[in-house]
């Protein structure tokens, strides 16, 4: 659940808490260090506990986010700290344990176990301070600006294009000019959604197609259009109008100034568990720089925000590749990884 604070089910949140809560630790146990070695010995000999009991609130915590969720903020926040608490005594234990069986030192239970345990709820209401803030930040204002002001791109002389071809269907092909108006009304709608909008590669798709389907109307035969989307990708979860910026670039800086026209592919498969989306363009030869200008602001808010989304599991890669031997023309890619739900690649 995009939002949910218990949402640490990704890697890129599992690496921060863990890591943080090894930074706090070791902070604490160089106070009493006389040297940066012993700082490092003392820290070595409890970041075990202090790891394991990370991760066993992380998992707890993922497994059980549904029903935590359903709670109340005060009762989430009780539900936290007793989980830190019972992962900190149990970790401590554990250490205690493993440490009478490698030196035949007795294990201690009382005020250890107990300091252990309060230290384990202090750190978890750390972790759930700062996983509210990252909750609460989802889409941030810079983020939020970004996207109006993609939003907005669809641009005035595509708008008055569009009408004017209409007007013009209006008289010989009345059924096609009610679809371009659809099709144009679809547009909007989406690109009048709220930043936050979740959607699906299945939606993002169908509007984009909408998009080029307008688009063919102006180019013609000098606009090329393949989609090779495999039926199992559309269920992976996306940021709402991702996709139309990607190819409406591909557009404005591999087809329309071209006076030969190019192509477009779109093509979306499912590799292990994930969906590998790319979008390719022909570039002109003879405008090799006027092709690859003004990708930049719409390439820099599809990768914010899927790493608003998906963290460190999305990948987003975009650039213009040469072929090896310098005989064909150059092409842009940009290319997508995307995590496919679990449901779904069942």
């Amino acid at each position: 659940m995009l939002g949910s604070p218990f949402d640490v089910c990704h890697v890129g949140v599992v690496l921060r808490v863990v890591l943080g809560v090894q930074a706090v630790v070791a902070l604490a146990v160089s106070v009493q260090a006389a040297s940066a070695g012993d700082a490092f010995n003392r820290w070595s000999q409890v970041a075990v506990v202090t790891l394991s009991a990370s991760l066993f609130w992380l998992v707890v915590a993922c497994a059980g986010k549904r029903w935590v969720n359903t709670l109340s903020d005060w009762t989430q926040t009780c539900v936290a700290l007793a989980l830190g608490a019972i992962a900190g005594g149990l970790a401590q234990y554990g250490g205690a344990l493993l440490n009478e069986y490698l030196i035949g030192e007795r294990a201690l239970t009382g005020w250890p176990q107990v300091s252990a345990m309060m230290t384990g709820a202090a750190l978890s209401a750390l972790a759930l301070g700062w996983l509210r803030h990252r909750a609460r930040s989802v889409v941030p204002a810079h983020a939020t600006a970004r996207l109006a002001e993609l939003q907005a791109r669809i641009r005035p002389h595509f708008l008055f294009n569009t009408l004017n071809t209409a007007i013009a269907l209006v008289q010989i092909d009345p059924q096609r000019a009610e679809r371009v108006l659809e099709d144009l009304a679809e547009l909007f709608r989406q690109a009048l959604q709220s930043p936050s909008t979740m959607s699906t590669l299945r939606d993002e798709v169908s509007l984009a197609k909408r998009y080029l389907d307008i688009e063919a109307l102006r180019f013609g035969e000098r606009m090329k259009v393949r989609w090779d989307v495999d039926e199992a990708a559309g269920g992976a979860k996306v940021p709402a109008l991702v996709l139309q910026p990607l190819v409406e670039n591909a557009v404005h800086h591999g087809i329309e100034v071209d006076p030969q026209g190019g192509w477009i592919v779109v093509r979306a498969v499912v590799q292990g568990g994930q969906v590998v989306l790319t979008v390719s363009n022909s570039v002109p030869l003879q405008l090799p720089l006027q092709g690859r200008e003004g990708h930049g602001m719409a390439l820099r808010n599809v990768r914010q925000r899927l790493k608003l989304m998906h963290d460190v599991v999305a990948d987003f890669d975009a650039r213009l590749q040469q072929s090896t031997d310098g005989r064909q023309p150059p092409v842009y890619v940009v290319r997508m990884v995307l995590p496919l739900p679990s449901e779904t690649s069942a």
